[in-house]
């Protein structure tokens, strides 16, 4: 009787330990802190970020930044104490709060920066100074000298260091900067040259000047374009979440009608431009003007020729795809289902996108601040004095670089498991209506809560693979032109692959996050659950997912191609299609972006749907006892699908057997035999 008693107990125990392993697999309100060794890893990384940049402040860095200093060391607007071995080092500088170059446009190219000394004043120069004169009077009348300390203003005419040690005639007007304090002349030709150093082009000296004239020129377009782009970006949305019963056939005709007009408007213009450039007028232009009107012609071509490729391409795609692109239907359905109940959703990128903002400009305040921290290290060629870190300090600088990935990285793995754990929550409750007042931010208050360790620990593979990428970048970068053909294939064969295999990590990343919302459980234990679901799984959720993913590529290509074709009409009124390229490049960069922004999130939504129901079709079969959780639309999808699925084995299987009887039927004719 004890004996049956342990059995029976035993076999009730192992039914629980069952029962609790399947309810694993279900949102837990009970959960526990995942990852915890790599939260404070990473919380001992973001306290090491936040000592550089204390070390920055108390070693003068960030001060010599945000005031300004001189090319002696001398922070302006305070106090100095002497720096050894450099000359005209520790003045006191309380009443000269704004820096003055001698010859601001006197750009370095390759170093991308001022090679003009710089000197402490105590006013900015508001007219133009056109003799020496000039500027000893402004020095007498301002009290500000604007020639070296060592020279005495009422003798600035006849030194003859006046020409090294004074500023470049004529000295252009200037006014300080509102939060860095430097004198910047009102010459908008000091601003191109900037430019040019900063974009480092290579060529023709006058391209770089054409492709800045052409955005300045269009700067109103542009700005015009890019709104365009986040109105259309937030048009999709809403069709996303209202009709996406039909978005998929509404995006494929818009899609493909669009790629045909765009092609047709650039060959209409094409031809147009050849017919003005042929006719009598032709023979009122000078050499010049028939040279750029030549260049036009053939930068349209190239455009019109580019769009028609693309075009026959769409073209192909969608005739292949043509039978799949049904199947997507059901799945933004349920997907649109998913923003009707969550609304926030959609405003999850702006967020992500400002906490990336806050992060990216503190990461470049700091780098800023880096640059002028160290020891002072004076030019002996130009007089100059530098500030750099050396010895260990110099590892700084990678430190922080790390981090810009890294932190990167855990934010936006921190959008992934928060609209994971709001999709989660909504998939796994029956009743809609007794969800969660606020998904969003109950997801938000768990992630932070409970999962940031699991976060970190996935950012941190995703760095580990993304810096060695990176890294073989910018070598492949640097040795252009250098190495043989052997090392540039292989460079570029190890940088597809570190590509491919990031992309890979990520995918995985994202589901391991899903898994996390669901189980509770470490980054490892979810990323193997969420893979052997996913293998399991691979034929009915993988077509679905590329299927999905394609159709989101198709939204995106539809508004970068509808804003940048817009883009072409508007800028056609300019006439000088040799500045397109730069204007239209901003664009449609700029759109891409945007679409990726908003449909990112959309196709996260979509990616965890997938994992949902293939974990509620292995561990539920529909009965009372172990119900769906899944949409009764995604159910009735799937079911059609299979009823689909059975018609065509048993079309196969007739075939079969029709042609087994052929054949005995002829093995069975007069003549056939074989004797």
């Amino acid at each position: 009787m004890d004996r049956q008693h342990l059995t029976s107990s035993s076999q009730q125990h192992l039914n629980l330990r069952k029962r609790r392993t399947k309810r694993e697999w279900r949102p837990l309100e009970e959960r526990s802190c995942t990852d915890l060794p790599w939260f404070l890893l990473f919380t001992l990384f973001c306290v090491g970020m936040g000592s550089i940049c204390g070390f920055t402040i108390v070693t003068g860095g960030a001060a010599r930044l945000i005031f300004g200093y001189d090319s002696y060391g001398n922070t302006c607007g305070q106090r100095n104490e002497q720096m050894e071995g450099i000359r005209l080092s520790g003045l006191d500088h309380t009443d000269r709060k704004f820096v003055f170059f001698l010859d601001p446009c006197n750009i370095d190219i390759v170093q991308r920066k001022i090679r003009s000394i710089a000197l402490c004043v105590a006013l900015c120069p508001s007219q133009e100074l056109k003799t020496y004169h000039d500027v000893q009077s402004f020095a007498m009348v301002n009290g500000s000298e604007l020639c070296s300390y060592e020279l005495a203003p009422h003798k600035y005419p006849g030194l003859p260091e006046r020409f090294s040690k004074c500023p470049k005639l004529p000295v252009p007007p200037s006014k300080p900067l509102p939060i860095f304090n430097r004198c910047t002349p009102l010459d908008v030709s000091c601003y191109t040259k900037f430019a040019e150093a900063v974009l480092t082009f290579v060529g023709d000296d006058s391209f770089p000047h054409r492709m800045i004239a052409g955005v300045a020129a269009s700067k109103e377009v542009i700005i015009g374009l890019c709104v365009l782009a986040l109105v259309l970006s937030l048009i999709l949305m809403l069709v996303i979440r209202f009709i996406s019963a039909v978005l998929v056939w509404i995006l494929t005709f818009l899609l493909v009608l669009g790629s045909l007009a765009g092609t047709s408007i650039l060959w209409w213009l094409y031809i147009d431009h050849r017919l003005n450039g042929n006719s009598t007028t032709i023979k009122q232009m000078n050499e010049e003007e028939v040279e750029s009107n030549k260049e036009s012609s053939q930068t349209l071509l190239v455009y019109a020729a580019a769009a028609t490729i693309f075009t026959i391409i769409l073209l192909l795609l969608m005739l292949f795809m043509r039978k799949r692109v049904a199947l997507t239907i059901t799945l933004f359905h349920v997907a649109g289902k998913v923003f009707v109940h969550l609304p926030l959703l959609v405003l999850q990128p702006f967020l992500t996108f400002l906490v990336l903002l806050i992060f990216w400009i503190y990461w470049i305040l700091v780098l800023l601040f880096l640059g002028t921290t160290g020891e002072p290290v004076q030019n002996p060629d130009t007089g100059i004095t530098e500030f750099r870190l050396i010895g260990p300090l110099q590892y700084l600088t990678w430190f922080h670089a790390v981090g810009l990935i890294w932190i990167t990285e855990f934010i936006l793995a921190c959008q992934h498991m928060t609209v994971a754990g709001a999709v989660v929550t909504y998939y796994f409750t029956r009743d809609k209506n007794r969800l969660p007042v606020t998904p969003i931010f109950s997801s938000i208050l768990r992630l932070m809560r409970y999962h940031l360790g699991t976060v970190a620990k996935g950012s941190f593979i995703i760095t580990v693979v993304k810096i060695p990428r990176l890294i073989l970048m910018h070598i492949h970068n640097q040795l252009r032109g250098k190495e043989n053909a052997c090392a540039r294939c292989l460079l570029k064969a190890c940088i597809c692959c570190l590509w491919c295999l990031e992309k890979c990590l990520n995918y995985l990343n994202q589901n391991a996050y899903a898994a996390t919302a669901i189980n509770s459980t470490g980054f490892c234990s979810s990323a193997r659950d969420a893979f052997v679901i996913l293998v399991e799984n691979a034929l009915r959720v993988a077509t679905i997912n590329a299927i999905g993913d394609f159709v989101l590529f198709l939204g995106k290509i539809l508004i970068v191609t509808s804003t940048a074709f817009a883009g072409v009409l508007l800028l056609n009124y300019q006439r000088d299609y040799a500045e397109w390229l730069l204007p239209l490049v901003i664009v449609c960069l700029f759109s891409f972006l945007v679409a990726h922004c908003f449909l990112s999130v959309f196709e996260i939504v979509v990616d965890v749907l997938f994992l949902c129901f293939a974990i509620d079709t292995k561990y539920n079969d529909g009965s009372p006892e172990k119900e769906f959780f899944m949409d009764k639309a995604l159910m009735e999808f799937v079911q059609s699908s299979r009823r689909l699925e059975r018609a065509v084995e048993r079309g196969r299987s007739r075939v079969k057997e029709t042609g087994s009887e052929v054949a005995e039927m002829k093995s069975m004719a007069p003549g056939t035999s074989s004797a």
